[in-house]
């Protein structure tokens, strides 16, 4: 089969080679779409240690063709959105059967930009910082995947006032489109807010942005990071200081959780995915490049130049 191969001068190579069976709990999908998502440049840029030469690609869609010991047989020919730890960039992927779900008409184009993007905005909204009518909410990053769907899926909870922060100016107007009662650059930010203080903060940049967002917590606020796109320098907060004001800093790790507690992130995910399927909450895929072109796909978002999310054509 053809695959993308990440090699150990960063370098994808689209070659040939044996395709994958499922093993026990697993089953084996034709790719018709993976989704592009941040992990993709962490892998390349190694700041996760997978060995080389690597399939990457952590989110596909497509059709069920082979399960493992374990796996209902009446799956073969379902289709699916899936979540993997590797192996998407390709034209079959092995993926675990619990983080595999049936999306039935749902369109696959649509459903591999489902991904990890949509169950990570709603497990940021729902069940870690569990956004409460009424609140008010900063959201960093908010022309992209997570902080576009975030941005719905909060005012959806009944949150009175979402704003956002983004990159570059070009980035506002696109961001808006989600709902936001404001949006401001990076460059402005805190100052652009004044004294306003925020119940809810969701932080994927890390460095000096988190600690500034600190300082904005409400009380009673939580800030949530889940991410380290600028800077992956540590930040530092009083305990105490928190403490006398009820403010609480908190992680999300979906990849962990996907290997300690699948069941919950499988539970996360279906939800996610009822609310894109009904129409809840909208997804902009606003790229797409096909498998050869993936080289491409990663550099722009590894400079900041995508808006929404982007898919990976394989074999539509």
């Amino acid at each position: 089969m053809k695959a993308m191969i990440l090699t150990a001068s960063d370098e994808y190579v689209l070659d040939d080679i044996a395709e994958p069976k499922p093993g026990p709990g697993e089953v084996a999908i034709r790719v018709a779409y993976a989704g592009l998502q941040w992990g993709d440049v962490l892998v390349r840029q190694g700041h996760f240690p997978v060995p080389r030469p690597f399939v990457s690609g952590f989110e596909a869609a497509g059709r069920i063709v082979a399960v493992g010991e374990g796996v209902e047989t009446t799956r073969v020919g379902e289709a699916v959105a899936t979540l993997t730890g590797s192996g998407a960039f390709a034209e079959v992927v092995v993926a675990d059967a619990r983080l595999t779900f049936p999306v039935g008409d749902f369109p696959l184009r649509a459903a591999a930009g489902f991904g990890w993007i949509v169950p990570t905005a709603f497990d940021l909204v729902s069940t870690v910082t569990r956004v409460r009518p009424g609140e008010s909410v900063l959201i960093h990053a908010a022309a992209g995947g997570v902080g576009t769907v975030a941005a719905q899926l909060a005012r959806n909870a009944g949150a009175k006032r979402i704003v956002g922060v983004v990159g570059r100016a070009e980035q506002v107007a696109y961001a808006e489109r989600s709902g936001y009662a404001a949006v401001v650059t990076e460059d402005a930010f805190p100052d652009a807010f004044g004294g306003e203080r925020f119940d809810v903060i969701l932080d994927p940049i890390g460095g000096s942005a988190r600690s500034a967002s600190l300082a904005l917590l409400a009380p009673h606020g939580r800030l949530v990071a889940y991410g380290n796109i600028a800077t992956f320098d540590d930040v530092s907060a009083s305990v105490n200081g928190l403490l006398m004001e009820g403010k609480s800093i908190l992680t999300y790790n979906s990849h962990l959780l996907s290997r300690t507690h699948p069941e919950r992130l499988a539970a996360s995910a279906r939800a996610a995915l009822a609310h894109l399927v009904r129409g809840d909450i909208v997804q902009d895929i606003s790229v797409e490049v096909a498998l050869e072109e993936l080289a491409s796909g990663v550099e722009r978002l590894a400079e900041g130049k995508t808006l929404g999310k982007s898919v990976v054509r394989v074999a539509a």
